[in-house]
């Protein structure tokens, strides 16, 4: 993407989760958007913030999030939802991605919820694990506008042990077919051009920078 002519605009990306904000400020890099995060407006994480992701859709959670922080920072936010959707699993993890073995009381974290994914697949073969990573980005002018909502998706399947250093969540065990190779083992804009978060939120930029002109 180029830089359009616009002036630049604050906006606040509400997500705490350090992998998100490394892939959302590199997509956001020469645009007209100031980005803030929000630790930057000084917004401390509150109990009532856990139950942010609590829908039952990426859609509720995303605009959910986004109607959160917006209230709380008072300026144009962006916010979204993503998991992984595993066919052989009837679609989970699905909107509980992040904290799936948590919630089977097998852990938490990355390296918890990549287990329990292989434990589940496993004997699955190859042409039975396809699965996509799906995000749906929901943008804020104020905390009671109508969301502005873009979802997008990417293909691939889930590997039977992790590949790459790169990335995070299910990253190692994700083998994009746009790109021939785990997401772990990807360059980041050679992820960027092809995933789930990068469509979404080029696609919800484009509908922002027409508004804006």
């Amino acid at each position: 993407m180029t830089s359009p002519s616009v002036p630049s605009r604050k906006l606040l990306i509400a997500t705490r989760n350090e992998g998100k904000i490394r892939e959302i400020r590199d997509l956001f890099h020469g645009l007209p958007f100031q980005l803030a995060f929000p630790v930057d407006q000084f917004l401390e994480r509150l109990p009532d913030e856990g139950d942010l992701e609590r829908g039952t859709s990426f859609a509720e959670n995303a605009v959910a999030k986004a109607r959160y922080f917006a209230k709380r920072g008072n300026v144009p936010t962006l916010a979204e939802d993503s998991g992984l959707e595993v066919d052989a699993l009837e679609g989970a993890p699905g909107v509980f991605s992040a904290r799936w073995a948590e919630m089977h009381g097998a852990g938490a974290g990355d390296a918890a919820n990549n287990a329990l994914l292989l434990e589940r697949l496993a004997g699955v073969p190859d042409a039975q694990r396809t699965a996509r990573y799906r995000c749906v980005v929901a943008y804020l002018d104020t905390p009671l506008a109508k969301p502005q909502l873009v979802e997008a998706t990417c293909e691939g399947r889930v590997l039977t042990e992790p590949r790459g250093t790169g990335g995070f969540g299910y990253d190692p065990l994700f083998f994009s077919l746009d790109l021939e190779m785990a997401f772990a083992e990807a360059p980041l804009p050679a992820k960027q051009r092809v995933s789930h978060r990068g469509r979404a939120i080029r696609a919800l930029v484009e509908v922002l920078v027409r508004r804006a002109g």
